[in-house]
């Protein structure tokens, strides 16, 4: 049986990996920020924050494999150097914190959630893959970039068998922010002004980059590799919210303007980072991952689509 820490296990992510974690019979630490009556007692514990000064090691001892998802995420408007200081203070200084202290205490593997960010924000011909050249842009993507140094440093130094996993956009059940933003628009019937964006985007089903964290965590091939992971399908904007709509029994409101219009638009109101990600092409090659560890998405994207669609129903119908 596996036995596996998960950091950030309250999380979008998190939650339903210790679910699929412990169907499948794993032995499982789930490591929260703070205390949360639904959780039993045992099986997880409260950290407080994350930083340099964290003490994991008595949280980690015993366990075979670290997934750590926990990380401050990105928020576009945390632009000052104050908000830099906690991106690094976090991502940086507390993942290595608990990757020292993890090899420390035996742990053999430590599988990464990382970001595509880490590659950059935009691709143009040629869709990004694991080898290519990073290029972050903001302070979240510089510090997923740095963690992933400290720890490839790390594995060099000990042995430690680090994995890293770069997403896209993860959706699903109980998904938030931006995927969120954009069900409740298309529900509510509001007129998106994208009917002529010819872009692809790449993402993935949260119980497919569940499935794939767990391949990481068993497979012996996944050691000190770095993967890109998606739906394997790429949509336009536009297709994504036509889908959206179709799930939802709507006809999909779409105005054809211009893309140069709406590029001007957004770059008056200061919103050009909206609108590349609305606008612009992020796509990942996921044939690494497809041919190491011969894994293939378990989920149709359009059934996680489906599925998200309901749920969002349920909650708001």
């Amino acid at each position: 049986m596996q036995s596996v820490v998960v950091t950030g296990a309250t999380g979008f992510i998190g939650k339903r990996l210790c679910e699929v974690l412990e169907n499948r019979g794993c032995d499982v630490k789930r490591i929260i920020r703070n205390s949360e009556s639904q959780y039993k007692p045992g099986k997880c514990v409260a950290i407080g924050g994350m930083d340099g000064n964290t003490n994991w090691t008595k949280l980690v001892a015993g366990y075979g494999c670290v997934v750590h998802l926990a990380a401050r995420v990105h928020v576009m408007a945390n632009v000052s150097r104050k908000s830099q200081d906690k991106y690094w203070q976090t991502n940086v200084s507390g993942t290595l914190r608990l990757a020292h202290q993890a090899v420390a205490v035996g742990v053999q593997r430590f599988v990464y959630m990382s970001s595509i960010k880490v590659n950059g924000e935009t691709t143009y011909e040629e869709p990004f893959r694991p080898e290519d050249d990073t290029a972050p842009v903001d302070f979240y993507g510089q510090s997923k970039h740095l963690a992933e140094k400290g720890l490839q440093e790390i594995a060099a130094e000990t042995g430690l068998e680090v994995v890293i996993i770069r997403p896209p956009l993860v959706y699903g059940p109980e998904v938030k922010a931006n995927f969120l933003r954009l069900l409740k628009w298309v529900h509510n019937g509001v007129p998106l002004p994208f009917g002529a964006v010819d872009n692809k985007r790449s993402f993935v089903y949260v119980d497919n980059l569940t499935d794939f964290i767990i391949k990481c965590v068993v497979h012996p091939a996944a050691a000190g590799e770095t993967f890109l992971v998606s739906d394997g399908v790429d949509l336009s904007t536009s297709e994504l919210i036509q889908k959206l709509a179709f799930y939802m029994n709507y006809s999909a409101r779409l105005i054809p303007v211009p893309i140069g219009l709406l590029r001007l638009s957004a770059r008056a109101l200061g919103r050009t980072a909206q609108f590349e990600r609305l606008c612009g092409s992020l796509q990942v090659d996921i044939s690494k991952a497809e041919r190491l560890l011969d894994w293939h998405p378990p989920v149709a994207m359009d059934m996680g689509l489906k599925n998200t669609v309901s749920w969002y129903l349920r909650k708001n119908v």
